[in-house]
């Protein structure tokens, strides 16, 4: 008999897909932003985390126009994730961004790309915050750390040692995705308060970044860039042929949402003016 095999999947809009079938202790709900869909999934007890094999907590799925059409809102889009975003976040604070990844592997490489986008303020002096407009600046450092094979270091041991050093409020992490459905890869992004596991998106998974092992909140943003497909015996990760172009307008889209989420007294037009 031949083993039936169910794709793996990082996305909560695929696993909790049957609100009908939801365990209690889990809340659905749809809402629309302009030209972005936004489901929520919400586990709420640690009994449903436990059926659902997922850590409790809170998780979003914006569903966006395809990241390789040549006709997006990247604005209102922008909008609507850094306004989602923030609700996850600490009002104050330091915020470390962490874009985990490959940046030599394109399907992988979307954490570093949106990590090198981001405004970030803390190397400012305190007088250039007392300028119009600066004086509102929250602290904002990034980095990308790269993968095992290249450094030497897992992604979380010089996490844990920048937070160690830093103190953040929270940190945002950022990674590719992997999504059983291939009509959402390169259209699709989820934020979520429970972390992350680095690799998950293409099969190499790490230690996790959460909050137990940080010590600090920590939001995962991530855009799923890869499914896994049934091959003879086995299976094969597929990503989309335009995948360039997802990572660049994907990590675009993300910086920029980020970026308006930890400084929201400045305006798409002006944020865009810094970047």
């Amino acid at each position: 008999m031949q083993k039936h095999h169910s794709p793996r999947t990082d996305l909560a809009a695929e696993w909790a897909a049957r609100p009908d079938d939801a365990p209690e202790g889990v809340v659905h709900c749809e809402r629309q932003r302009g030209s972005v869909t936004v489901q929520s999934v919400e586990i709420r007890t640690e009994e449903a985390a436990r059926r659902l094999g997922r850590a409790a907590g809170t998780y979003l799925t914006l569903e966006t126009r395809p990241f390789s059409s040549p006709v997006r809102d990247l604005q209102q889009e922008a909008q609507a994730l850094s306004d989602e975003l923030r609700a996850l976040l600490p009002k104050e604070g330091m915020v470390l961004v962490v874009g985990l990844g490959n940046q030599d592997i394109t399907p992988d490489a979307l954490g570093p790309a949106a990590a090198e986008g981001v405004f970030v303020t803390r190397h400012l002096k305190s007088h250039l915050r007392e300028l119009p407009g600066m004086e509102q600046l929250r602290s904002v450092c990034s980095v990308a750390p790269g993968v095992l094979g290249q450094t030497g270091f897992e992604a979380a041991e010089l996490t844990k040692a920048l937070t160690a050093f830093l103190h953040p409020a929270a940190v945002i992490a950022v990674d590719a995705l992997a999504a059983a459905e291939p009509e959402r890869l390169g259209k699709t992004v989820q934020l979520s308060d429970t972390g992350i596991v680095p690799g998950s998106g293409v099969a190499n998974h790490r230690a996790g970044l959460t909050a137990e092992t940080l010590g600090v909140p920590v939001i995962a943003a991530g855009v799923p860039t890869v499914t896994e497909m049934q091959a003879g015996e086995g299976t094969v990760l597929v990503t989309p042929r335009e995948i360039d172009v997802i990572i660049k307008n994907a990590a675009e889209l993300l910086s920029l949402g980020i970026s308006l989420a930890l400084q929201p007294h400045l305006t798409v037009e002006e944020m865009l003016g810094l970047m």
